[in-house]
């Protein structure tokens, strides 16, 4: 389910409604329940690659908040390399396979490992895999560093991960900027509406209107490189630039303002990051 989708805007609307029409008590079950359907939306079965990280790191912290010395660490690690290990059998596995079998030719050998599509045909990356990979990594570190006390409600801490305004795109928050929060009761406030609103407006012509034209330009200057001129090229290049930012960050505000709806507050994020020093 994709943000500029029709599909999310009733999704959005009902949820939204009923998260201020239900008891305090219930709405965070509410809120896993709709983030779990979010992210299912793409392809279901995804959500158990989702639930097995949940399940890793919910226990990873409470071990590690109860565990001392070197024991602790060896806890953050295995946690650390299970998080990463999913993230690179997906994203990375071709990549360095590819770069295996261009130093074999050199060799004179053969790499005899197929890529990944090859080996499973129906394998697709599942969507916002680093967002929520480094989402439930930033809790365990943060469990261990001691800034954040481990969490054993595990509906809770599964919503820390799964929180469906961030779960694709983030922006990646820190446990203790969150998880406090899915406890809170935030009554309708309208100036919380209207910001959130706002925050989506803005979104979503910088997405559509901004990056996504932008794209019509870019995507053919790309596509076929060597038949493009240096002008059509250095044009496309500068396009990008806007492109890129547009996209990221139209998808940063809507997520903000989704969430500030419904009187939660993320992080800001892309705060001019082409002049940061």
């Amino acid at each position: 389910m994709l943000f500029n989708s029709l599909h999310f805007l009733l999704f959005f609307i009902f949820v939204t409604t009923l998260y201020y029409t239900i008891p305090w008590k219930l709405r965070w079950v509410l809120l896993l329940a709709a983030s779990a359907y979010f992210y299912a939306s793409f392809i279901p079965v995804y959500l158990i690659i989702l639930g097995v990280v949940i399940v890793i790191d919910y226990f990873a912290g409470i071990w590690i908040e109860n565990s001392k010395g070197r024991k602790r660490l060896l806890l953050l690690v295995l946690s650390l390399v299970a998080n990463v290990g999913f993230l690179a059998f997906f994203k990375y596995f071709d990549f360095l396979n590819n770069n295996i079998t261009h130093v074999l030719q050199l060799m004179g050998q053969k790499n005899e490992m197929p890529p990944l599509r090859e080996m499973f045909p129906a394998l697709i990356l599942p969507i916002g895999l680093s967002f929520h990979t480094f989402q439930s990594m930033s809790y365990t570190i943060e469990v261990y560093r001691g800034n954040q006390k481990a969490e054993y409600n595990f509906g809770i801490y599964s919503l820390y991960v799964l929180f469906y305004p961030q779960l694709v795109a983030g922006p990646i928050e820190r446990p203790q900027n969150v998880l406090w929060q899915f406890r809170e009761k935030f009554d309708y406030d309208w100036e919380n509406i209207r910001t959130g609103l706002t925050l989506i407006a803005w979104g979503m012509f910088k997405k559509v209107v901004i990056a996504d034209r932008l794209a019509l330009v870019t995507d053919v200057a790309y596509s076929d490189v060597s038949h493009q001129s240096g002008s059509a090229l250095l044009i496309a290049t500068f396009f990008y630039c806007f492109q890129i930012y547009c996209d990221f960050s139209g998808y940063s505000d809507i997520a903000i303002g989704t969430a500030r709806v419904m009187g939660f507050k993320l992080m800001t994020n892309f705060n001019a990051p082409y002049f940061a020093e």
